[in-house]
């Protein structure tokens, strides 16, 4: 069953018109091939119009849809020989931040990333992708051994940001935030970040401190949510909206200001109407990025990651 969101409402109405007449033809005589036709255009040219001038708000909508694909779903189209790793080897395993290592396009690779869950018992088991520190210590963990063997790290950003609750930050979180943000920076390896969904706050930061971070069309990436900047700035949460353009969050805005460097394409009417094609479009993206990396030396590499991290927010 399709989820439409409240700006989709007029292409909801055109497919259920479409749905409809299939219903009423089926197995009888009635030719609505033409009238099927007619619609589903009708749709296509909906969605151009709807998707090319949408707001902040609504690309935070967008980018927090329950049908995008999650991690392992990039996991089971872009990787083969994928054999997942857990537990951070101090307090235990975190199933909102998930990696193993894999084959991507006949090349290994360390995969990490964050799992938002399928379904109510899924989204609690993955904590809505909020990942405690013992998800980051893994992530490091991860990292550090893709260094040791010389495997390219490609991470998948999706979260509202790192979980806020007593017991995470008893255990350090904020901590193993930094040391995350800090051992992403300091690896020889190559390291392709892409904000699939959400990027939120330092829960995203700690895995897209990548030499090229990509970014999906209508996803987000910002230092807080729309409704915790409203909480914080007007102490209501209502203006959300009017947070959201403030914000910069969107992927050309970002881009305009560097903090990503690549926007990637997503299929008409966003990727949850066509997760394996946008799945398709970010694989092409990152072998292309990922090659151009590779072919850097480990000193130009590290160098300018160095420098480009340095520069974001610079004043001229």
């Amino acid at each position: 069953m399709n989820v439409f969101l409240d700006f989709e409402k007029p292409v909801a109405e055109l497919e259920g018109k479409i749905k409809e007449l299939r219903h009423v033809a089926h197995g009888g005589a009635l030719n609505i091939g033409d009238e099927v036709a007619r619609l589903e255009a009708r749709v296509e040219q909906v969605l151009r119009q709807t998707y090319a001038k949408l707001t902040p708000w609504q690309k935070m909508q967008v980018a927090r849809h329950p049908d995008r694909p999650h991690f392992l779903d990039y996991v089971g189209h872009l990787l083969t020989d994928f054999t997942p790793l857990s537990g951070d080897r101090s307090y235990g395993d975190d199933a909102a931040l998930l990696g193993g290592i894999g084959r991507f396009r006949g090349r290994s690779v360390v995969v990490i990333g964050h799992e938002k869950g399928k379904g109510t018992d899924g989204r609690v088991k993955h904590n809505f992708g909020m990942a405690h520190p013992e998800g980051y210590r893994k992530a490091i963990r991860l990292m550090e051994m893709a260094d040791q063997f010389g495997l390219p790290v490609l991470t998948f950003v999706d979260t509202p940001g790192a979980y806020p609750g007593v017991g995470a930050e008893e255990r350090g979180q904020a901590e193993a935030i930094a040391r995350s943000i800090e051992t992403c920076l300091g690896l020889d390896v190559p390291l392709i970040a892409t904000i699939v969904g959400e990027g939120g706050s330092g829960g995203a930061i700690a895995l897209a401190t990548g030499d090229r971070v990509l970014m999906f069309e209508h996803a987000v990436y910002s230092v807080i949510s729309p409704e915790g900047c409203a909480s914080i700035l007007w102490r209501n949460p209502a203006k959300a909206r009017d947070a959201a353009d403030a914000l910069k969050l969107t992927a050309m805005d970002l881009m305009e200001l560097k903090v990503i460097d690549v926007v990637v394409s997503e299929p008409l009417g966003g990727a949850h109407r066509h997760p394996d094609r946008a799945i398709e479009l970010l694989g092409n993206a990152i072998d292309e990025v990922l090659s151009d990396v590779l072919a850097e030396s480990v000193e130009t590499r590290r160098q300018r990651r160095r420098d480009k991290y340095l520069a974001i927010g610079r004043l001229t």
